[in-house]
C-alpha cells in the first residue's frame, strides 16, 4: 500500500545542479499541490567552470521542452563532437575520442573487430577515420545526425559547450515560470525529526524552510548529506591524484572548433573549451607533483588568446559519498561526489541523479528498497566513469615526470584491469548494467593511447577479408566526402 505523497521538495543550493533539479521538478513533479522551493545565497559563489557536456544532455533538454536554438543563444553554446587528447601517450601524440559510432557492424560483428584484422592493409587508415564525429571535428565542420541509416551522418552524435552560469540562469527562468520558488538566504542550521530525517533548514533572520524531500546541491560542502546526515566520503585520490584546478577565460579565437581539447602537461592536463563569446581554459593538476604558482604559469604559458579575467583556483578530492541518498536527503552534483572533468561527465552525473530519483520517487515512507536501488545505480555510474577516466592515465607510456610515472605504474581497480586485459587479448569490450560509456568510446581511448590487442575475434575469419576490406575503404571515403559537405562551424 502506498504512503502519503511527498508535498514539499526543497532544493538546497543553486548553480547548475540546483537549477537543473528545480527545472526538472517543476516540469515533472507538479501535480497542482506539490511545491518546489530552492534555497540559495547570492553571497555564496558556485564552482561554475563546467562548460563541456556529453550527448545525453540533449535528451535532458528535450524532456524539459527546451528549444535547441534558444538554449544555444542563451548560453553562448557551440556544438561538441568529441574530445581531442594531446600528449597523453608519449607526449607528441594526439587522437580524438568521438561521440557516436565507428563504421558499420557487418554480420553482427563489432566494427572495430573488422578494423583490427585489416588495419595494416593499404587504404584502411586509423579507427577514427570511420567515426563521422571525428572526421567532421578534424575538418572543423558540423551538421546534425541523419535519421537515414544509409547516411554517414547516422553515426554522428554531438553534445554542447556552454557557459554553465548562463545555463543555470536559463533554467532558473524556466523553473520559476513553472512554479518553482526561490528563497534567498544563507543556511545556518538543520533540524531533524524523530526518524533522523531532515525536517527543515534554518536561515539567517530567524527563518525556517520545512520540507519532505531535500535535494542537496550545496557543492563540495555537502551541507545536508555529508554534514547533517553524516554520510562519509570515499576518497579515490590514490587512483586520481589531481586535486587542484586553475580556470581562466580567454577571448574567442578562430576557427571555432567543434570539440574540446585536453592537453597533457607534466603534472596534469589543460582543457580548452570554445564558446560563442569566449574560450574556457583550465589546468587540472596534482599538488603533490607541482606547486600552485608553477601550475598557473603552465596554464598561462599555453593559452592561445589573451585572458579576459583573473585566474581562479579550485581545490577538490576525487571520490564520492558512500551513499547519495540517506533518509530523506538526495545529493546531486558536487554534494555527492567529484570526478575530474576529463570526459565532461559532471553535468551528466547531475542529470543521471535526477533521472534515477524521478524513476524511484518515494512517498513519505521513504522505503529502504527505493533508497538502496538508487544508491546502487549511482555507485555503478560513478565507478564506471571513474574507471574510464583512470584509463587515460594508466594507458600512458610517458615516463618523463614523477606524475606520469606514478599514474603509469599505480595499481588499478579490478574492474578496469579486467577490461584492459580482455581488450589486449582479442579486442573485446563488454558493457555492464547502466555503464555510461559504450564500446566505441572504450575502443577510441584504448586504441588512441596505444593499447593494441594481440588478436581479434576469430569469428571475423568467417568473412571474406577482401570484400570486407573493400567495404571499409568505401566507408572511409564516404565519411571523408561527407565531412567536406558539412558547414564550417561559426
Amino acid at each position: 500500500m502506498s504512503g502519503e505523497s511527498i508535498g514539499r521538495v526543497v532544493i538546497v543550493g543553486g548553480g547548475t545542479a540546483g537549477w537543473m533539479a528545480a527545472a526538472a521538478a517543476a516540469r515533472f513533479l507538479d501535480d497542482g499541490q506539490r511545491t518546489v522551493t530552492l534555497v540559495e545565497s547570492d553571497a555564496i559563489g558556485t564552482v561554475g567552470v563546467g562548460e563541456a557536456t556529453i550527448p545525453p544532455i540533449r535528451g535532458f533538454n528535450a524532456r524539459l521542452g527546451i528549444d535547441e536554438g534558444e538554449f544555444l543563444r542563451a548560453t553562448g553554446g557551440t556544438p561538441k563532437l568529441g574530445i581531442e587528447f594531446v600528449g597523453w601517450t608519449d607526449g607528441g601524440d594526439r587522437y580524438i575520442h568521438p561521440f557516436g559510432t565507428h563504421g558499420r557492424d557487418i554480420e553482427g560483428l563489432n566494427f572495430h573487430q573488422l578494423w583490427l584484422k585489416l588495419r595494416d592493409r593499404d587504404g584502411i587508415g586509423g579507427i577514427d577515420d570511420y567515426a563521422m564525429s571525428a572526421v567532421a571535428a578534424r575538418a572543423g565542420r558540423f551538421a546534425p545526425p541523419s535519421p537515414d541509416p544509409r547516411s554517414p551522418l547516422s553515426g554522428l552524435e554531438y553534445a554542447y559547450h556552454f557557459d554553465a552560469g548562463l545555463y543555470a540562469a536559463f533554467l532558473r527562468h524556466r523553473a520559476e515560470a513553472q512554479g518553482a520558488k526561490r528563497v534567498e538566504g544563507r543556511i545556518v542550521g538543520v533540524d531533524h525529526d524523530a526518524r533522523g530525517h531532515v525536517a527543515a533548514v534554518r536561515l539567517e533572520g530567524d527563518r525556517r524552510i520545512e520540507g519532505d524531500l531535500f535535494i542537496d546541491c550545496s557543492g563540495f560542502r555537502s551541507l545536508l548529506l555529508g554534514e547533517a546526515m553524516g554520510v562519509a566520503f570515499e576518497d579515490w585520490s590514490h587512483w586520481l591524484p589531481c586535486d587542484r584546478a586553475i580556470a581562466v577565460p580567454t577571448a574567442r579565437t578562430e576557427p571555432l572548433l567543434p570539440y574540446t581539447r585536453a592537453t597533457a602537461h607534466g603534472a596534469g592536463w589543460q582543457w580548452r573549451i570554445p564558446l560563442q563569446h569566449r574560450t574556457g581554459n583550465g589546468h587540472v593538476y596534482a599538488s603533490a607533483f607541482i606547486g600552485d604558482e608553477e601550475a598557473e604559469r603552465v596554464l598561462c604559458g599555453n593559452l592561445d588568446a589573451a585572458p579576459t579575467a583573473e585566474p581562479r583556483r579550485l581545490r577538490f578530492t576525487a571520490g564520492r559519498r558512500q551513499r547519495m541518498w540517506a533518509g530523506n536527503v538526495v545529493a546531486l552534483g558536487l554534494a555527492g561526489g567529484f570526478l575530474e572533468p576529463l570526459e565532461s561527465t559532471s553535468i551528466h552525473l547531475i542529470q543521471a541523479g535526477i533521472s534515477k530519483l524521478f524513476g524511484l520517487f518515494p512517498d513519505m515512507r521513504f522505503t529502504d528498497i527505493e533508497r538502496d536501488e538508487y544508491n546502487r545505480l549511482m555507485a555503478d555510474q560513478y565507478a564506471s566513469i571513474r574507471d574510464f577516466i583512470i584509463l587515460h592515465y594508466a594507458a600512458t607510456r610517458r615516463d618523463d615526470t614523477p606524475f606520469w610515472n606514478y599514474v603509469r605504474t599505480m595499481a588499478l581497480p579490478d574492474t578496469l584491469a579486467r577490461k584492459i586485459a580482455l581488450f589486449r587479448e582479442k579486442g573485446r569490450i563488454f558493457r555492464y548494467d547502466d555503464e555510461l560509456f559504450a564500446i566505441p568510446s572504450w575502443v577510441a581511448v584504448m586504441v588512441g593511447q596505444g593499447i593494441m590487442p594481440d588478436g581479434y575475434d576469430p569469428v571475423v575469419d568467417a568473412l571474406d577479408a577482401d570484400k570486407v576490406a573493400g567495404a571499409l575503404r568505401q566507408m572511409r571515403a564516404n565519411y571523408a566526402a561527407m565531412a567536406q559537405q558539412m558547414p564550417v562551424v561559426r
